[in-house]
């Protein structure tokens, strides 16, 4: 019993931050899922020409990674401790419930003790003191039965208890390696948040570097027109056709996320390359990981990664017009899906200067300022 007692002391000083399981491993099943994304965007990453802007995605990227990594451990960490609360708990009843039987042992010994062996064998005068004392024999008899009983629960809930040790003692063993775990990934992540920063730290005194990047924006920019353009070639079948005009609803259209405004649209110094570069549509500065709902009905005419947008979702409204979503987190929906207006098409990503979506309208390509679209406009 001693032991039990030792062991779970530790329960008290560990579970104090302990979740629901079933939370935990959803939340460790996203994780692994944002990995995998990563892992796939890294991948088609290697497939791009080299260049400024793959090199930063790449290091972000990679930052991600270790993030992603990073909250993994931490929840398992989480995961351990609540397995040590649960048994814990576990090992609290079943030392309760030692104590209790024996307690009622003690008892019925002592009340055995008391009775004798056979009860009070004196001379039966009458058929009536032959009857008491078949009945008290009975008694005993059942008495004995049940001490059996007892002892035996007892032996079984020791070995429960010492099951219990053992899987404490695997348990915190786990949780030691998890704490070492973590504290590797968290300085691999302090290395590539480094790394990143010395890179654009770098970008901004290298003015060869940030004429080589707006080159490779601009040649992305008329990529992604030549996309849309290529969207709008499509046969009459696969158009969307809306049941309101989404001409119509301009100046009425909600928010695709909740947020504040990093960047409008129109022509602008970027803030990293030192470079005046087009934007064409609104950079949502959002909490990572915020729902992002479609603005219109539409139908999904692309869902993948593309270049430095990183995840990206176009929507066809129907008539040449289109929304872009772009910096998404990953991509939960497919090609082809049909949305309403509200649903939702994926959640805020990351990029290198915090958690932002991109967000566009596009008339046949064309960029349309969004703020002007919205029925209450970012700030």
């Amino acid at each position: 019993m001693r032991r039990g007692l030792g062991l779970f002391l530790p329960v008290i000083l560990v579970a104090q931050s302990a979740q629901d399981p079933a939370e935990l491993r959803q939340k460790l099943a996203a994780i692994q899922g944002r990995l995998g994304q990563v892992d796939q965007q890294l991948a088609s990453l290697k497939k791009r020409r080299k260049g400024v802007l793959v090199e930063i995605q790449g290091i972000s990227l990679q930052r991600d990674r270790a993030k992603a990594q990073v909250e993994g451990a931490r929840l398992r960490q989480e995961q351990a401790q609540s397995e040590v609360q649960t048994i814990g708990r576990q090992q609290t009843r079943i030392q309760g419930e030692v104590l209790q039987l024996r307690g009622d042992l003690r008892k019925q010994v002592r009340w055995m003790q008391a009775l004798g062996p056979w009860g009070d064998l004196g001379l039966y005068v009458t058929f009536r003191d032959l009857e008491a004392w078949l009945v008290r024999g009975r008694m005993l008899a059942w008495a004995r039965l049940q001490e059996r009983k007892r002892l035996n629960l007892i032996h079984q809930l020791q070995g429960d208890l010492a099951a219990k040790e053992k899987a404490l003692k695997e348990v915190l063993a786990r949780l030691a390696t998890e704490a070492r775990e973590s504290a590797m990934l968290q300085a691999t992540l302090r290395l590539q948040e480094d790394k990143l920063n010395s890179f654009l730290d770098g970008l901004q005194k290298d003015e060869t570097a940030q004429k080589q990047a707006q080159a490779e924006l601009a040649e992305e920019a008329v990529q992604l027109e030549r996309l849309l353009s290529g969207l709008l070639g499509k046969p009459k079948g696969e158009a969307f056709e809306a049941s309101v005009a989404f001409a119509s609803l301009r100046g009425d259209l909600p928010q695709p996320v909740d947020g504040t405004l990093a960047l409008g649209f129109g022509e602008h110094l970027h803030p990293r390359f030192h470079t005046r570069t087009m934007q064409s549509g609104l950079l949502i500065a959002a909490a990572g990981g915020t729902p992002v709902a479609a603005v219109a009905d539409g139908k999904v005419a692309f869902a993948d990664y593309y270049q430095s947008y990183g995840p990206m979702v176009i929507l066809d409204h129907g008539g040449g017009w289109f929304t872009l979503y772009t910096h998404l987190l990953g991509l939960s929906i497919a090609k082809g899906q049909v949305l309403k207006a509200g649903e939702s098409l994926g959640a805020v990503g990351d990029t290198v200067d915090g958690p932002r979506l991109g967000f566009e309208i596009r008339y046949q390509a064309q960029p349309q300022d969004p703020q002007k679209w919205l029925k209450r406009r970012y700030r």
